[in-house]
């Protein structure tokens, strides 16, 4: 995918000196996409926070996603009973777009698919983690690699790195790809919405979990 990752730059102080809250600056940017965003449905009941969107070349809102739970880290610690401390389930929604040509004329966009679902959410898991035993020297090292696998591995959804797996989409079951690795899961699939979902977490199930569209993803800020 021809996106650019959307952390929204450092907002303008308000009058007095404060900063503008996370949430409420980022929203705008969610605000701007011409399609619907998803999260977990009304079944968990945690925090539920703003990420940040993706964009393409001519600045078109792409993806974006949105956290649940307990707000990661860049880590892999475990708790005392092995269970990894951090609780979360990030839930990645893509526009599904053909083949298209760009704002400029001049050349072609890469369509977007569940693939492109995929390897976001993969690379959203890879972000939020480090290996305990690994310098911090090589991490730039390790991760250019992990990206890469992450790549492949959403290249090939039918391959046998990946079980099938059912869950709800706004009530209806919906066939999910689904992969484990030792730092997290991954899952994509696609919505009758014409959106593409993908979604990864840690010390949280994926097998209990549902998504459901943001009916109003302004009052997040």
């Amino acid at each position: 995918m021809e996106t650019t990752s959307g952390a929204v730059a450092q907002a303008p102080a308000a009058e007095g000196g404060q900063q503008v809250p996370s949430a409420r600056r980022t929203v705008d940017r969610y605000l701007q996409a011409p399609f619907p965003w998803y999260g977990l449905d009304e079944a968990f009941t945690g925090p539920r926070w703003l990420m940040q969107v993706g964009t393409s070349a001519d600045g078109a809102v792409e993806h974006g996603s949105i956290g649940h739970g307990d707000e990661p880290s860049v880590k892999n610690e475990a708790g005392s009973t092995g269970e990894p401390k951090e609780k979360f389930a990030v839930v990645v929604t893509v526009a599904a777009n053909p083949s298209r040509r760009s704002a400029d004329g001049t050349g072609l966009l890469e369509a977007t698919s569940v693939s492109s679902a995929a390897w976001l959410a993969g690379v959203g898991l890879l972000s939020f983690t480090w290996p305990g035993q690994m310098d911090h020297s090589l991490r730039d090292d390790w991760l250019d690699q992990q990206t890469e696998t992450a790549w492949v591995l959403a290249d090939d959804l039918e391959g046998p790195d990946w079980s099938t797996l059912s869950l709800p989409v706004d009530g209806v079951p919906t066939p999910f790809h689904y992969r484990e690795s030792e730092f997290g899961w991954v899952l994509a699939g696609s919505t009758q919405e014409g959106v593409h979902v993908g979604a990864y977490g840690r010390g949280m199930s994926a097998y209990g979990l549902g998504f459901a569209m943001i009916k109003d993803i302004s009052a997040y800020a």
